[in-house]
């Protein structure tokens, strides 16, 4: 085979099936020309990702309008901007102090069941191409099993651990925080979610369960409503989460659970 062609057929079989670069050819001693613009198209996009500002306003009215009408709170992190959010990852796992009294304000008595929180995370476009979605398909079905619901929480610049805040503030017995993935140069724009029972400042990522790959090439966010479902509903029956909580769903069989009825 001449070296400047593309692999085999084994290879353009294996591209059909996977985002990895395999069997790409070489020119020379470098990638046929196709092969590396398309690698430097991917790593702008995964930048892009990254770096675009989230349009907070359009995204919460997503959630809403996907929610039948959720009241969505925003707040901000402790990290300022987003040069600071990338360098103090611990500032994005923290409120900053305006929050505080706009979430005191919209706990209830006694407290909801759930936080629901989103944040743009590492990829804006993930947060803003499946976060409604998601919730569109999971807060119908958390309702019909009897979860009691805080406002949506919007968190500019949050990390996986802010939840534990929000969740505190508000009282909640469990938080689900939705938020954008390191991108990749295969998937710029893939969702992750991590729930924990009992949110609380100090919490390790041990006490979580995460959901990962949610985008349209990977994990569909139905499929990934229905994996949480089963999850949240597993873990409030048995008052635990993380290594503790054993994802035993299987996303081609899932029924909704019956309501619980807790005191």
């Amino acid at each position: 085979m001449n070296p400047s062609e593309p692999a085999t057929d084994l290879g353009a079989a294996l591209r059909r099936r996977t985002h990895a670069r395999v069997g790409l050819g070489r020119a020379g001693g470098s990638l046929p020309t196709s092969a590396l613009l398309d690698f430097r198209l991917s790593h702008a996009r995964a930048r892009d990702a990254l770096l675009r500002p989230l349009d907070a306003p359009a995204l919460a009215a997503a959630m809403a309008a996907a929610t039948s009408g959720s009241q969505v709170l925003t707040v901000d992190s402790a990290a300022p901007d987003l040069a600071t959010y990338l360098v103090r990852p611990d500032l994005g796992r923290s409120l900053a102090p305006s929050a505080i009294p706009l979430l005191e304000a919209a706990r209830t008595t006694p407290p909801a069941d759930l936080a629901l929180v989103v944040s743009e995370g590492l990829s804006t476009l993930a947060v803003e191409n499946h976060a409604a979605e998601v919730l569109g398909h999971l807060v119908p079905s958390l309702l019909v099993n009897g979860w009691r619901l805080a406002p949506i929480v919007l968190v500019r610049r949050g990390r996986v651990a802010v939840q534990d805040f929000v969740g505190s503030v508000l009282g909640v017995s469990h938080a689900l925080i939705l938020l954008g993935e390191r991108p990749g140069l295969g998937t710029p724009d893939s969702l992750g979610a991590y729930l924990v029972h009992e949110p609380r400042p100090g919490n390790t990522d041990a006490r979580r369960n995460c959901v990962s790959n949610i985008h349209a090439a990977g994990l569909r966010p139905p499929d990934a409503a229905s994996r949480l479902l089963w999850l949240l509903n597993a873990s409030r029956l048995r008052r635990v989460s993380g290594v503790e909580l054993k994802d035993e769903s299987d996303l081609l069989q899932i029924q909704p659970a019956e309501p619980l009825h807790t005191s």
